[in-house]
Formats: C-alpha cells, sequence, structure tokens
C-alpha cells in the first residue's frame, strides 16, 4: 500500500483523510492523535523486530487460528505489550495459508465498518493501520479490559455449552446450531429479550456478507456495569467466501437445532426470509418485530457500495465482495 495515496480514514472510511479522522481517535483511542503507521517494520524484514513479534505471540491469550498480537496505547503510540502488561488492543496482520491473504486486514475492516455504520450492530472499534513499508493490518480495542486495566467478566458460547477440544474433539466449536445459542441467550441473560433481537440480526448479517466461520468461539456474552450479562459487541466478522470455498453458516448444524428447510432453501440450496422469520419464532423473538428486524437486510443498501470503493480492497476483490453481497440479498429476498 502506497501511505500516500490515502484519500479515506482508515477507520470509518470516511472521504478526505489521509490518517484517522476525528471520530476514528475519539472512539478506538480515546481522542488521542495516534499514527495509522506503526512503529514497526514488517517482522519477515526485520530480524529483531521479529524477535519481539515472536514473544509477544507466547502471551496473548486469545485463540484463533489467525495470529493476533497484543498492542497497548503508551502516551500517543501503539507498542507490543511486555511481559506482565496488558493489551488493550489487538492486532492481526496479514495471516497465511488462505487465498488473497494481503486482503484479509481490509475485508474485515470493511465487514466490521458495514456491520455498524449501516446495520446499527454493536462492535468492538477498529481501524486498519500499517506496518512502515505499507503493509496492512487489522487493529482492534480490545472491549474486555476496563481502564483500570482489569478485565469485565467474558463467556464465549463454546464456554457456554460446555464444549472444549477434549469433551468434544476439534471440530467443538461448530458442533452447534443457532436456534441452541438462542437457548442459551434466554438462560444465561435475564435481559435476553433485548439481548435476542440483536443476536438474530447478527446471525442474518453474518449470512448476507458470507461469514462461514461465526461459529461458537465467535459469540460472547459481556459483564456490563450493572453485574449482570448481555451480548458482548461483534468481533471477527469477515467475508470468508473471498478465501475459502465455505458453507453458508459457521455451525454444521445451522439455523436449526432439527432438519427444517423452507420448500425455497430445498429449492434454492439456501436460506431465505421465510427460514430466518422461522428461525426467529424459535428463539423467542416477537412476531411483530420479525419483519422490522429483518428489513434492513432486505432492503438494498447503497452506502455498502459507497464504503466498499472507500475500503483497502483492491479493485477485483471489492467487486467480488459486492457481487457476494447483491447474490446472498437475492437468496435472501426470494
Amino acid at each position: 500500500m502506497n501511505l500516500e495515496e490515502i484519500k479515506y480514514c482508515p477507520g470509518t472510511l470516511a472521504e478526505g483523510y489521509s490518517m484517522y479522522s476525528p471520530s476514528c481517535t475519539r472512539n478506538l483511542f480515546n481522542g488521542k492523535k495516534v499514527s495509522h503507521i506503526l512503529p514497526y517494520e514488517q517482522p519477515q524484514k526485520d530480524e529483531d523486530v521479529a524477535e519481539q513479534f515472536m514473544e509477544n505471540r507466547k502471551r496473548i491469550s486469545i485463540s484463533g487460528v489467525q495470529e493476533k498480537l497484543s498492542l497497548l496505547l503508551e502516551k500517543n503510540q501503539l507498542r507490543l505489550t511486555k511481559e506482565g502488561e496488558q493489551g488493550t488492543y489487538i492486532l492481526k496482520p496479514i495471516p497465511r495459508d488462505l487465498k488473497k491473504v494481503d486482503q484479509v486486514p481490509a475485508n474485515e475492516h470493511l465487514t466490521m465498518q458495514i456491520a455498524k455504520q449501516v446495520y446499527g450492530i454493536n462492535t468492538a472499534e477498529n481501524a486498519m493501520i500499517f506496518f512502515k513499508d505499507g503493509s496492512p493490518a487489522y487493529i482492534t480495542k480490545r472491549f474486555d479490559v476496563k481502564e483500570d486495566g482489569t478485565k469485565w467478566g467474558k463467556e464465549d458460547f463454546a464456554s457456554l455449552a460446555g464444549k472444549t477440544k477434549d469433551n468434544a474433539g476439534p471440530n467443538f466449536k461448530y458442533e452447534y446450531s443457532y436456534e441452541e445459542i438462542g437457548v442459551l441467550i434466554k438462560k444465561y441473560v435475564p435481559a435476553w429479550r433485548v439481548e435476542i433481537e440483536k443476536f438474530f440480526s447478527l446471525v442474518v448479517f453474518n449470512y448476507l456478507f458470507s461469514n462461514g466461520d461465526a461459529h461458537l468461539k465467535n459469540y460472547s456474552l459481556l459483564q456490563s456495569y450493572n453485574g449482570d450479562y448481555l451480548l458482548s459487541p461483534a468481533y471477527d466478522l469477515v467475508n470468508t467466501r473471498l478465501h475459502v470455498d465455505d458453507t453458508d453458516f459457521g455451525l454444521d448444524k445451522g439455523l436449526f437445532v432439527d432438519d427444517f428447510k423452507s420448500e425455497l432453501y430445498k429449492k434454492n440450496g439456501h436460506p431465505s426470509k421465510i427460514d430466518f422469520a422461522e428461525f426467529a419464532k424459535r428463539i423467542g423473538i416477537i412476531e411483530s418485530r420479525i419483519e422490522k428486524l429483518l428489513s434492513p437486510f432486505l432492503e438494498r443498501q447503497p452506502l455498502i457500495e459507497t464504503m466498499a470503493s472507500h475500503s483497502f480492497l483492491n479493485n477485483p476483490d471489492k467487486r467480488g465482495y459486492l457481487l457476494m453481497y447483491n447474490t446472498r440479498r437475492n437468496f435472501l429476498t426470494a
């Protein structure tokens, strides 16, 4: 990436910014003016940096296939955490072993921004950030760390379902249904009627934007100021079909605990609004609310095209991203 050619905020994708916009710095960095360029070379290009990154990887306690590194903000500069320090940001550089790996950071950033700006989904604060040579990475602010450095209680749905690699095998986080997650929300969330609607919107969003890796560990409950648990901000939203030949859903059973499929689903091989309406009923959403919740996802949203054009994806993948969105929307509205 030629860093001198940036025309859109690397956080919000707003036009007319060659660095982070004021609203981005306010939300992501508590108002501090932080550079969109990391104070590091790519680890592959500097042995000393590579050693720091290797040491940092040993300490971060977040599971997942993609490489994740722990950062904190010191004055106005981001740096890797040292032993004993609590990071407040997660850095995700270009991963390995995928098609179009150099597009993954921009893909996740665009998908997260669309979720927030177009559909009003509560998301972890995030942005693009770049190594000194222009190589892209994705940065996100940890929502489970308090200002004093202690942590909020957080439970992903693999833990809530009692599933681990030891008791359920290597695919433990995929062997479930979204309907069963709904049951767990009712069980563990006092204000479940509000949170179940947020969960429903997130499931529809992940389908619409081809996130085939929305598994049990990518949904969580987070402790609130009052001590009860609510659905956490959304995270790890990415169009996986740009990189792998993925299925419609991250969970093996899909929407339902049984084999329910509408006639359209059977005909097209993909769910439609009929299937999502049935899913909404099963997880306890009031029938009069279902159409209102589905409506934004059924409508064509021009802002998506604008945001894709402003994104840091390359031009062929901008077109591919929009094609996948329009294809899924056609299935959804059928």
